[in-house]
């Protein structure tokens, strides 16, 4: 079994909250995996050309291209992103967008696998993470677990979070507060976080090599997006 893990994150990995916790994620499955940054990646949103709907394959070419074929060989998926603006940054909403690709006529590569979905935010991880298990259900893949965590608003480096009178520093602390290494915000620094990592780590490795039947898991899922659709009807 192997699991694709992607940092949508546009962090250096070193400062990156959503890379760490993606990487924990991956280090507890006892599975083989492999970890990719989107940082620095050119990958365009879907254009809704229509050009996949034949062979399944993108016909937008950037960065996108040498993930398709890693994508297909995952048997399941640890993606997380931070949140922007009360949602996952553009860069992983392109990167995820683009799956519109797997999913025409009886394509059947993604169905049925397992993910994990992380956010993290400067307040709250939470709604980066949701649209993530949205995307993973449209391919009818399971989220099992969601792990979200706070980081440190750009505010906190940005050189003027101290005095900026619309940042999140003062909104959230008060005018007279300091920026100092002890009290910006890092998932390393928050141990439930840190093990709700761990523990969404293991539970995925379980599924995966104990009977994880793809076929029972895609109409769990597909059952659940039927649902869906018809209560916002």
């Amino acid at each position: 079994m192997k699991i694709l893990g992607i940092s949508g994150s546009q962090r250096k990995n070193k400062k990156s909250g959503v890379y760490k916790l993606v990487k924990t994620v991956l280090e507890n499955t006892g599975c083989e995996y492999e970890l990719i940054s989107l940082r620095g990646k050119k990958i365009n949103g879907c254009t809704a050309c229509l050009g996949c709907v034949k062979h399944n394959v993108c016909k937008v070419h950037d960065d996108m291209e040498p993930l398709r074929e890693k994508i297909l060989a995952a048997d399941a998926y640890v993606i997380g992103a931070p949140n922007f603006f009360s949602t996952l940054n553009a860069t992983t909403h392109a990167f995820l967008e683009r799956w519109y690709q797997f999913r025409h006529q009886t394509a059947e590569t993604q169905w049925g696998k397992l993910a994990v979905s992380v956010g993290v935010g400067g307040a709250s991880g939470a709604p980066a993470a949701k649209p993530i298990g949205m995307f993973m259900m449209y391919n009818f893949i399971e989220t099992v677990a969601a792990v979200t965590g706070q980081g440190a608003a750009c505010c906190y480096s940005c050189g003027y979070g101290e005095t900026c009178d619309v940042g999140a520093i003062r909104m959230t602390h008060g005018p007279d507060f300091k920026i100092t290494g002890e009290n910006t915000p890092c998932v390393t620094k928050q141990p439930e976080v840190m093990q709700a990592a761990a523990d969404a780590g293991k539970l995925l490795g379980k599924r995966l090599t104990t009977g994880h039947d793809r076929a029972k898991v895609t109409q769990k899922v597909q059952k659940q997006m039927s649902e869906l659709f018809r209560s916002s009807t």
